[in-house]
């Protein structure tokens, strides 16, 4: 859409943007075309995100923090009874904020992988947050999450020297055309669709791990 070119420019840049979100300016740039906030053109061509929008989703995101905070010591002490628990196990966080997909992927794992520790996330910020308190071995993550698309977490991941060992699996359901703008993150990460989730995502895993260890050793 188009403001009137009279009107006071009080909004963002999708640079501006991307800073206050500490997000990708390509991110930003999605979570326009997906409608999770509001964009409109200068008369010369310029985008311009509409600031109410993005007023509207740092409350939402401070809603969720605020409700994440609330169980975040439940949650702490449950990965530091998993890491005390694992007795030197590998440790695997499953970042995807489907419960169906969350049971199936855990499901896949404890029948082919018992010497792995699943951990779960709901979320890109919880997961980015999990990450880093577990370093796991192995990070499975979907790319359509809330809050912060897999493209970015894995981009973010990617930017830290601890987790340079770490191997990355994607899991979508979306085609090649519609994953095209999260490929810029998404050099040499195997892509799992997850309508083959069982026979792709055991056999994805043992050839990264087989990987890490040959790294490790």
């Amino acid at each position: 859409m188009n403001k009137a070119s009279d009107a006071p420019d009080t909004d963002y840049s999708t640079r501006d943007v991307a800073a206050l979100l500490g997000l990708a300016v390509r991110s930003v740039q999605l979570m326009v075309d997906r409608g999770e906030l509001q964009a409109w053109k200068t008369p010369g061509g310029h985008r311009r995100i509409d600031r109410a929008s993005v007023d509207a989703f740092l409350q939402g995101r401070e809603s969720h923090g605020k409700k994440r905070s609330a169980g975040r010591t439940a949650a702490d002490a449950a990965v530091a009874a998993g890491s005390a628990q694992s007795g030197g196990k590998a440790k695997v966080l499953i970042i995807e904020d489907s419960k169906h997909y969350q049971k199936l992927a855990s499901m896949l794992l404890r029948n082919d992988f018992p010497e792995l520790e699943i951990f779960v996330a709901d979320d890109g910020f919880a997961g980015l947050a999990m990450a880093g308190q577990l370093r796991p071995a192995l990070l499975i993550v979907d790319i359509l999450l809330p809050g912060m698309d897999g493209a970015t977490l894995i981009a973010s991941l990617r930017s830290h020297a601890q987790f340079a060992d770490s191997r990355l699996i994607v899991l979508t359901s979306l085609d090649e055309t519609d994953l095209a703008p999260y490929m810029f993150a998404l050099d040499d990460v195997p892509i799992v669709h997850k309508s083959r989730m069982v026979t792709d995502l055991p056999r994805r895993i043992r050839e990264l791990l087989g990987q890490r260890d040959a790294v490790v050793a």
